[in-house]
């Protein structure tokens, strides 16, 4: 029998109630629901139900009370209305062919990304390999420390990481760590919220050196020339840019000792990971021996076989050395008449007495531009506006002879020259020209009219060829109406005819850096001129100067400049020196401060005398940054009455100075002032031209 309580339970869930007196039921029978037809009858159809709406159910709602409350039945549907029946119709209806489908997206309603998306930062940390010193070569390539620090996501982060990986593994092996191990690991800091910490950590292990050196494959004599060159030694540690270096050396040496055909094969390195060194080993094809032969002449015939053996500094027969084949290559290149000009040796397959190979240098030549335009301007305080043009064909009458017009204008200069000039006239180096011109002249010391004719020969540098000796020599012929200075109290300023012939030379010794912007070295140049009047009586006399000029850097970016130049003329008073010839002082090229041959005795009208001799000092301190320069200078100088040149009586001039350097020399504008200025004297002179004052 069931407990009484057991009874109710089950009368409670049917929905009925029990009275305490009920007898107990007989107990009830299973039924099937999928076989009681009046329980399917019950049932509301299926189509007739709809889903709840989805409702948001608190957090920590009981499952009962989280339940959704059943929908009332819906009501039956309608029959099939007759947009229903058109849908089906278009269902029924065939597919549209694929070409024509449109697969352009419809771009009016996407979605661009912000500008404004959060962006990852980071810092880099290396370790182990400033020890080894490598640590600035690192960081000076590295892509995570030379690319942006602030990238889109962390897997850009990533990928620069690997790259430095490989980048710290090929410095390790450049200088013989091979056994190096390199990782990387990308953490957040520690310290900064929103920022990755990437280390790039390094072990570099042994360090690798050379073992056995050897260089096969040659002769004794070429082996002994790369061995010597190569200077590798046991015990060294391996490094690429030492390996690399060397093995050039190589290539060079051989050619510069008679082996202009010798071959560099690959290098060979085995490591033994046990003693930590590597046999070093180095293919040679030498080639033959050989001494220079003869010439030939490839592309333009513009020199001949003839001309072209005015340029080199060896002899047939002589060992070849590439070094003198290279010395005629620059010698072809500083006559401005090729475009391009190249100097290879070529095997003749003849042999020399001694057994060695002959071979010639065969010049390529294309033709350069002959016709050249140029020009240069400047202002003086006292020398006012002076700008010069000239036109030039370098090689109107073949080898090398120019032809060259010149114009000057100003306002108190103006003048026209031509001359015709050869190069390398008969030897290397050698110039010879003819040149004649007018030129009147208006300054305070003198007003002339003045035609001159000269000839001379002479070996000067060049910008691309700058000779440690220069020199020159020649004669010439001076006529000229002048007006000087007054000589005396009460005198006036007479207007004379002069006829003068000269003989001028000079001769320079350079050790400088570099033609119009020396940094470092210095210069010692002497000028004489022995002249005569050659009106009436011969009267001699000599016109000399000596100068010396020095060049100290005192830092990268500092160069202290110093000149010292005394003149002379000795033989004759000054009243029988043609105004034009006598000594001046003052200028942007003299002592600056003072006006244009201003510094000095003057007349009674303030007009300068002119001396017989001068001294003169000048002092610079060249700053440069980046393309531009600062130049303070301080400037001494005096003019003698007599011949011999003095100290007493100096004057000063101090300024500052401005540079612009260009690929063809400084521009230069100096602003100057006389120390314990004189009444009469300028405040203030400007001087612009292209080119370092001295």
């Amino acid at each position: 029998m069931l407990a009484r309580g057991s009874v109710a339970a089950c009368l409670f869930a049917l929905g009925l109630s029990a009275p305490a007196w009920a007898a107990p039921p007989a107990p009830p029978q299973a039924i099937d629901p999928a076989a009681d037809p009046d329980f399917e009858a019950a049932l509301p159809p299926l189509d007739s139900i709809q889903a709840p709406p989805a409702e948001e159910i608190p957090a920590g709602t009981p499952p009962a009370a989280a339940a959704p409350t059943p929908a009332p039945p819906a009501t039956p549907a309608p029959a099939t209305s007759a947009p229903a029946a058109a849908d089906d119709a278009d269902l029924a209806a065939p597919l549209p062919p694929l070409s024509g489908f449109d697969p352009t997206p419809d771009a009016g309603n996407a979605r661009v990304p912000s500008d404004a998306a959060p962006r990852i930062r980071y810092r880099l940390a290396v370790e182990g390999l400033k020890p080894i010193g490598l640590e600035d070569d690192f960081r000076s390539l590295s892509a995570l420390a030379n690319d942006s620090k602030d990238v889109a996501n962390s897997a850009q982060v990533a990928a620069r990481a690997n790259v430095d990986v490989g980048l710290a593994e090929r410095l390790l092996r450049s200088e013989g760590y091979y056994d190096g191990v390199v990782s990387s690991s990308i953490v957040p800091a520690a310290d900064k919220a929103g920022e990755l910490l990437v280390t790039i950590s390094a072990t570099p292990g042994p360090r690798y050196s050379f073992g056995a050196i050897a260089v096969t494959g040659a002769d004794a004599e070429p082996t002994a020339i790369a061995r010597e060159a190569l200077r590798l030694r046991t015990g060294d540690p391996i490094r690429s840019i030492v390996v690399e270096g060397r093995e050039a050396q190589v290539v060079l040496a051989l050619p510069q000792h008679g082996y202009p055909f010798a071959k560099v094969g690959q290098r060979d390195i085995l490591l033994d990971d046990a003693t930590h060194s590597g046999d070093y080993t180095l293919p040679l094809e030498a080639g033959p021996r050989s001494v220079f032969g003869g010439f030939r002449t490839k592309g333009q015939d513009i020199f001949d076989i003839e001309h072209l053996s005015v340029f080199p500094r060896f002899k047939p027969g002589q060992l070849y050395d590439s070094r003198l084949a290279d010395d005629m290559r620059q010698a072809l290149v500083a006559t401005s008449i090729f475009s391009t000009v190249a100097v290879q040796p070529v095997a003749t397959g003849e042999k020399a007495p001694d057994g060695s190979e002959i071979v010639d240098l065969e010049v390529t030549q294309r033709k350069g531009p002959w016709r050249v335009l140029a020009g240069s301007a400047g202002y003086g305080t006292g020398q006012g506006i002076k700008a010069e043009a000239s036109w030039t064909h370098r090689n109107i009458f073949p080898p090398e002879g120019s032809l060259t017009v010149t114009a000057i204008g100003g306002t108190q200069e103006q003048g026209a020259s031509v001359a015709f000039r050869r190069a390398n006239a008969g030897q290397r180096d050698r110039t010879f020209q003819i040149a004649g011109g007018f030129r009147r002249s208006d300054f305070d010391a003198y007003n002339a009219n003045t035609v001159n004719v000269g000839i001379n020969w002479s070996r000067q540098s060049t910008p691309l060829w700058q000779k440690r000796w220069s020199w020159s020599y020649g004669a010439e012929i001076i006529g000229t109406n002048e007006k000087g200075a007054a000589l005396t109290p009460d005198g006036d300023r007479p207007r004379r005819n002069y006829l003068i012939g000269a003989l001028p030379m000079q001769v320079q010794y350079d050790r400088s850096d570099d033609l119009l912007n020396p940094s470092k070295g210095y210069r010692l140049l002497v000028r004489a001129s022995p002249e005569s009047s050659l009106q009436g009586k011969l009267r001699g006399y000599a016109r000399l100067s000596g100068q010396a000029t020095g060049y100290w850097p005192a830092t990268d970016s500092l160069v202290v400049a110093g000149r010292a130049m005394v003149s002379s003329i000795v033989g004759a008073s000054l009243e029988g020196i043609a105004p034009s010839r006598r000594i001046y002082v003052g200028g942007g090229g003299s002592v600056r401060g003072f006006g244009y041959q201003q510094l000095g005795p003057k007349d009674a009208q303030d007009n300068p005398t002119g001396g017989l001799s001068s001294t003169e000092f000048a002092l610079e301190a060249r700053y440069r940054f980046g393309n531009f320069g600062i130049v303070p200078f301080v400037d001494a100088g005096r003019l003698g009455q007599d011949s011999t040149p003095g100290l007493s009586h100096m004057r000063y001039g101090a300024g500052i100075g401005g540079r612009y350097y260009t690929n063809f020399g400084p521009l230069r504008v100096d602003l100057a002032t006389p120390i314990d200025r004189r009444p009469g004297e300028s405040r203030f002179t400007l001087y612009i031209s292209i080119g370092q004052a001295f």
